[in-house]
């Protein structure tokens, strides 16, 4: 098998992995800015590579970083995709700092006020490439979904597993993940809550849970109602202080 090919396949297969990655890196947005502020944002779908995708990357496309965060998708109408960055695409450097996880590149970038433009350095096709990207700001409906990830959790639609399309007051947001050690997970909220309000007001649909919670600070806590197994239960997840290096 040739160079090329082997290439080819080893992108196919880690695409389609990020496929099933929880969509925490949809945004690149700074992790302790709080609603109301403006963002920065690329535009693209992240998460960190594998152990043995870094040994691939090592040995067999010949270069000798082993580390870096994979771009699982560039979404169109982007800053990203106006500055030519692809699927595939591995992030290995921001302004000349060395990237090795999606947490630092998003701090980095989150903390970049929109307009200026940033250096990143990139590996695609066995070579480095630097790509000038001017930082974007964050649109109110990917702040409700960054703000969520940063508690610990994101939620979908119920209408997806619907085979007709649903009255409005039927789209309920659903808890699709809950991440490790998070907030959300040390206040017990499990992947299936059906949330029933945002800090007591009620939120009926998706739309309506984006919107109430694109409003909210970092710095305080938040308390969901939500619906398990036909009981009511009311969490309040701890405020999350991280800090930009």
């Amino acid at each position: 098998m040739t160079p090329e090919r082997r290439e080819a396949q080893w992108r196919r297969r880690i695409s389609s992995r990020a496929g099933v990655a929880m969509a925490l890196g949809l945004a690149l947005v700074a992790s302790d800015a709080v609603a109301g502020e403006q963002w920065g944002w690329l535009g693209v779908r992240i998460r960190d590579l594998s152990e043995q995708e870094t040994e691939e990357l090592t040995k067999r496309l010949g270069i000798r970083e082993g580390y870096g965060v994979l771009i699982a998708q560039v979404m169109k109408d982007t800053p990203a995709e106006a500055a030519g960055m692809r699927e595939g695409d591995v992030v290995v450097a921001i302004d000349g700092r060395p990237i090795v996880e999606t947490r630092a590149l998003q701090r980095l970038v989150g903390s970049a006020p929109a307009g200026r433009e940033v250096a990143l350095v990139v590996l695609r096709e066995r070579e480095r490439q630097e790509l000038r990207v001017r930082v974007g700001q964050m649109p109110p409906d990917v702040v409700a979904d960054r703000l969520t990830f940063e508690f610990g959790f994101f939620v979908r639609d119920t209408t997806e597993e619907r085979p007709a399309p649903p009255l409005p007051d039927q789209r309920a947001p659903v808890v699709a993940g809950v991440a490790e050690r998070s907030s959300a997970a040390r206040a017990g909220l499990r992947a299936g809550d059906r949330i029933l309000a945002v800090n007591d007001v009620e939120v009926e649909t998706v739309e309506a849970f984006r919107r109430r919670t694109q409003d909210l600070f970092l710095r305080d806590a938040l308390r969901l109602r939500v619906g398990r197994e036909g009981e009511s239960l009311t969490l309040t997840l701890a405020p999350v202080r991280p800090t930009i290096p």
